[in-house]
């Protein structure tokens, strides 16, 4: 099954991959003052990434002879790695495309949103994903494309458990329901609850958010040890895993990819998960419905999301150049930045955008259309925060024993808030 790779989800090629015609490698001198260089990450495994930036840059350098682009691709779990590096020798890249942008902004290393991008162009950013990309109120990354999680489920599954196949549940109450009914019909997995891998903390904040918790506060702290948290796991572990609707896998040792091959194949009748679940269930030929995330007493009020993001790096003074490639980029509709993301079952970052595919006739757009209006509402990682990768790391290996059979899940929490809290502390020295 083809897979396809995005952020926490991505394993990582071995190599790094050398685009032909407009891409060269990212060393050098920087090619003069019309000359920028990016660093960009492979986010597929079937070459979409290679084609669009080899599009994007050819349709670019045809416009602006004037401002040659070349692009490097990297595995995406080294491009941070990579970029960090080239900043260190003094060579680094005019653009990168990377998931973290804290320690670069914190450390003076990047021009401003404000520096680079012209009014009317930052203003068509959907505001949640855009203050996203700040640092202490100033927006230094630019997004590419998001993804939020919904509620997956197998209807025919359902309706061989005798439930609604086009009413997914909307509470706890009614989820536990859906899942006895589900496991008394023999399906394997009734819930899918991937804790066991290495982006367990997204479905770890989107129970938080579910359970009316939080990741961090409205001052940025955060808030894991918090009372509405400790009861949202404590049900996860009583009430859902205990009573074995999790299947016979335990979901401390469950990572998510596992859970898509078994949905498609249809063993497992819920679980959560992003729109590339999407075109993996068309090719199965399985007939899946989507809902919002089910929340402690009624359909959650926001979901988790995740960006990816586009860094304008000031080391060589290119202000204007990376100005001029990032407004036309971003002011091209579907045939620039948002072209990736409906390619790959991805979402558009900004308004027209997104009212465009909202009433479009395309069937890929209207069954994106449930993640495009849960968007603006979505609550997204403190990518900000220098902190973020060392609390998500942290939560990732941790949360799965807070549904071990006997656990503690407020010493649980409390250890990950301590952990939190130094790692803050840290970032701040």
């Amino acid at each position: 099954m083809r897979r396809r790779r995005f952020m926490g989800l991505t394993a990582g090629l071995t190599s790094a991959i050398g685009l032909s015609a407009t891409t060269t490698a990212c060393g050098g001198s920087g090619g003069g003052d019309g000359h920028l260089r990016m660093l960009a990450a492979e986010l597929t495994d079937d070459g979409s990434s290679q084609r669009y930036w080899e599009e994007l840059v050819a349709d670019f350098n045809a416009e602006h002879p004037d401002i040659q682009v070349t692009v490097t691709l990297v595995p995406f779990a080294e491009a941070t790695e990579e970029a960090a590096r080239l900043v260190a020798e003094g060579d680094a890249p005019d653009l990168a495309q990377l998931a973290s942008f804290a320690e670069f902004a914190t450390q003076g290393q990047l021009y401003s949103a404000n520096d680079v991008l012209n009014v009317p162009v930052q203003s068509d950013f959907i505001p949640a994903v855009a203050a996203a990309g700040e640092v202490r109120r100033i927006q230094y990354a630019m997004p590419v494309f998001a993804i939020i999680q919904r509620l997956f489920y197998n209807k025919a599954l359902f309706d061989q458990a005798g439930l609604d196949p086009d009413s997914p549940p909307q509470s706890w109450n009614e989820l536990l329901d859906a899942a006895s009914a589900l496991r008394t019909a023999d399906v394997p997995i009734p819930f899918g609850l991937p804790f066991g891998h290495s982006d367990s903390h997204v479905e770890a904040v989107l129970w938080m958010l579910a359970g009316g918790g939080h990741l961090t506060d409205a001052a940025g702290s955060y808030t894991i040890e918090s009372p509405a948290n400790v009861e949202t796991f404590t049900w996860l572990r009583d009430e859902l895993t205990g009573q074995g609707l999790t299947g016979e896998a335990k979901p401390e040792e469950t990572g998510r990819h596992d859970l898509y091959e078994q949905f498609v194949s249809g063993r497992v009748g819920m679980l959560t998960a992003d729109p590339m679940l999407l075109p993996l269930c068309e090719a199965a030929g399985l007939d899946a419905g989507t809902g919002t995330v089910p929340g402690r007493r009624g359909a959650s009020l926001s979901t988790v999301g995740e960006a990816s993001w586009l860094l304008a790096f000031n080391q060589h003074g290119k202000r204007e150049q990376i100005g001029t490639f990032l407004n036309w980029a971003f002011s091209g509709g579907y045939e620039n930045v948002s072209g990736f993301a409906d390619e790959n079952q991805l979402l558009p970052i900004s308004t027209p955008t997104s009212q465009a595919m909202a009433v479009s006739d395309s069937p890929n757009h209207q069954r994106l259309r449930p993640f495009i209006d849960e968007l603006p509402s979505a609550t997204f990682f403190p990518s900000g925060k220098v902190s973020w990768n060392t609390v998500a790391l942290d939560i990732s290996r941790e949360i799965g024993n807070t549904v071990r059979e006997g656990s503690d899940v407020a010493d649980i929490l409390g250890r990950l808030q301590s952990a939190a809290e130094e790692a803050d502390r840290d970032a701040e020295a």
